[in-house]
């Protein structure tokens, strides 16, 4: 039997993806991204997102179609990301691929925007194990998953109960001075400095909250931590070495993450550990997950970078995978949930 043709549209936030998947493999992936039209406002602007998904999607549909080789006709199935994300960014993809599904008379797969994230792995390492735990850290979200079936069966295991790392990261790169997005700033910053200079704190690792948040994360004390020592070198007159103040920030945010993530594995016996997410391209959080992981036993997924940020790759592979299991379709009302929950991989 012929793998299947899947077509995925992903508009959750700031980027526009189309992709095609065969199987488990890219055949094209074309992404347009509107963060510099957010950059001038620190953040991401719903309304603005919202229009630049509107002016993108038809110029990004036609380019995944020439770079996979392949006409609208040819698809078997349309994928799109049903939420969580931003209300209006999502009503315009999920629009979309109901138009397109309707239209060309295919099935249509609403999916799980995190659980995407995840798929994305199978097409750099092939299906997941099951079971595996992944940690997903993006702008918006941090959360550890446990993941018996890609397609059906996703366990939230802990999330971040205020700000998420990439959310962090932001704020952080603004009060030292450094453009939006904040993470490969930092991230550049950090190159020249000493992890070890400050010890910054690192939330929710104590014993008592372990009692009750032992998978859940919180980096919203770790920034205030390091607005607070900015401004006190700032008001003593004294400069800030922001190279230092970069490079322990990020490792205080690679240890919580790694340490929790591997804790999540020991915990339920699984040996595998997948990240994935924006955040993901961090290469210091790379590397101490990888330490970790060789210490612990445990064998370590990490997808290419550009697999990491917003991609309709994702969203295909994650439509791929239920249509190989013969997952019934989603209905053509399904909605645009910015609150989905992802234990619901996929929408009705």
């Amino acid at each position: 039997m012929t793998e299947p043709l899947v077509l995925g549209v992903e508009s959750s936030c700031d980027e526009t993806g189309v992709a095609f998947v065969r199987g488990n493999t890219l055949l094209g992936d074309v992404v347009a991204s509107s963060v510099e039209q957010h950059a001038r406002f620190g953040g991401v602007v719903p309304e603005v997102a919202s229009r630049a998904h509107l002016e993108e999607l038809v110029p990004t549909i036609r380019g995944a179609c020439r770079e996979a080789g392949h006409e609208l006709a040819d698809i078997d199935a349309v994928a799109v990301t049903s939420g969580p994300g931003l209300a209006g960014a999502l009503m315009v993809g999920v629009a979309s691929a109901k138009a397109l599904a309707w239209a060309l008379d295919k099935p249509l797969y609403g999916v799980n925007h995190l659980a995407a994230h995840v798929c994305a792995d199978v097409l750099d390492h092939g299906p997941l194990p099951e079971p595996t735990v992944a940690l997903l850290v993006s702008g918006g979200h941090t959360n550890l998953l446990l993941v018996r079936d890609i397609a059906s069966d996703v366990v939230e295991l802990g999330s971040t109960i205020d700000d998420a790392a990439g959310e962090a990261f932001d704020k952080v790169a603004r009060v030292l001075g450094l453009p939006y997005p904040g993470g490969p700033h930092i991230e550049r910053a950090a190159a020249d400095g000493d992890p070890s200079a400050i010890r910054f704190p690192r939330g929710l690792t104590s014993r008592k909250d372990l009692k009750r948040h032992r998978f859940d994360y919180s980096f919203s004390g770790l920034k205030t931590a390091v607005v607070r020592w900015v401004q006190e070198r700032e008001f003593a007159g004294e400069p800030v070495p922001v190279a230092d103040v970069a490079a322990s920030f990020n490792e205080a945010v690679a240890d919580v993450l790694t340490r929790k993530a591997i804790d999540a594995c020991h915990e339920y016996g699984v040996h595998d550990l997948q990240i994935g997410g924006g955040v993901t391209a961090n290469s210091r959080l790379r590397a101490m997950a990888q330490e970790r992981c060789d210490a612990a036993g445990i064998s370590l997924r990490v997808p290419r970078v550009r697999l990491c940020t917003d991609n309709g790759a994702m969203v295909a592979a994650l439509g791929s995978q239920m249509v190989q299991r013969g997952l019934r379709p989603s209905s053509l009302d399904l909605p645009a949930d910015s609150s989905m929950p992802v234990s619901q991989v996929k929408a009705d």
